[in-house]
């Protein structure tokens, strides 16, 4: 069983519904997943932070299922962890949305499994998920690739948190994740959860950029995170660009090789507004 977990509200069906496509497109083996969502209603503070709905997870779980009828989802509401244990806290109106917070409740949700592989919603799979998932972590509570800018701008090991393998177990002995929940309560983070697990870790496996190319893809790539990047021409500015945003994936990335999992997301996506959310 491989498990995998998001975290979000209805905005990001888009990034899950791409990357689980992706991941079960370029992963031949016939192995089931999981599929952990954390979500939340926190419309208090911003109309939009509502929790995803049993529409798209109801689809999301009829697409998984075609792929494997063994493949399942398991949605949980972390609104009443979330208010307890960040609400009013000083990163709840950090840089990014307060779903990127409730990963660090994964120690406390009943029946995790003791490995499990986070995931932001930009993300897509290039290769086996297998070459990253099946990595041995038994001694570490995570493993994780450098960040692209963060290597040269603030430490050479600095790591992206958008590609995260846990060792629960592991990270339960250490205190990890509770460390990183008393970091967001207590001070303002430049980058809130990434920081807060950064500075709570005891010991990390640092993985190759491939498993977290932040702004390229190469052949090696296994995971292209379509997360913000700097662009030099025709003048330096920074742009963010998502997989599910096909038409400039396409002119400016000039990324062709994920047509079969976009073209597939495109059909299935319209089935969904069409078919089920006008129902």
């Amino acid at each position: 069983m491989v498990n995998i977990l998001f975290c979000g509200n209805g905005y990001v069906f888009d990034g899950m519904l791409t990357c689980a496509l992706s991941i079960m497109k370029r992963s031949p083996s016939s192995e089931p997943y999981t599929f952990y969502i954390y979500t939340m209603d926190v419309s208090h503070l911003k109309p939009a932070y509502t929790p995803i709905d049993d529409e798209m997870i109801n689809y999301f779980d009829t697409v998984i299922k075609s792929y494997n009828k063994e493949n399942r989802i398991i949605k949980t509401d972390v609104t009443d962890i979330y208010k307890k244990e960040f609400a009013g806290c000083p990163n709840e109106s950090a840089y990014c949305s307060p779903y990127t917070l409730i990963r660090l409740f994964a120690d406390m949700i009943d029946g995790m499994p003791d490995k499990i592989l986070y995931l932001d919603a930009d993300i897509m799979f290039n290769r086996d998920i297998h070459l990253l998932y099946d990595i041995d972590i038994t001694d570490y509570e995570y493993a994780a690739a450098r960040d692209h800018y963060g290597k040269y701008l603030i430490n050479p090991n600095y790591v992206n948190a958008g590609v995260l393998l846990f060792n629960l177990k592991k990270m339960k002995e250490t205190g990890l994740l509770q460390k990183a929940r008393g970091w967001i309560r207590k001070k303002k983070l430049v980058f809130a959860d990434q920081s807060a697990i950064i500075r709570s870790t005891t010991k990390k496996k640092m993985l190759p950029q491939k498993f977290n190319d932040q702004k390229f893809l190469h052949k090696h790539t296994v995971i292209r995170h379509f997360s913000k990047r700097l662009f030099w021409l025709p003048y330096p500015h920074t742009d963010n660009i998502k997989q599910w945003d096909v038409t400039r994936v396409h002119r400016i990335f000039r990324y062709f090789c994920f047509d079969d999992v976009l073209f597939e997301y495109i059909y299935l996506k319209k089935k969904f507004d069409t078919e089920v959310k006008t129902k």
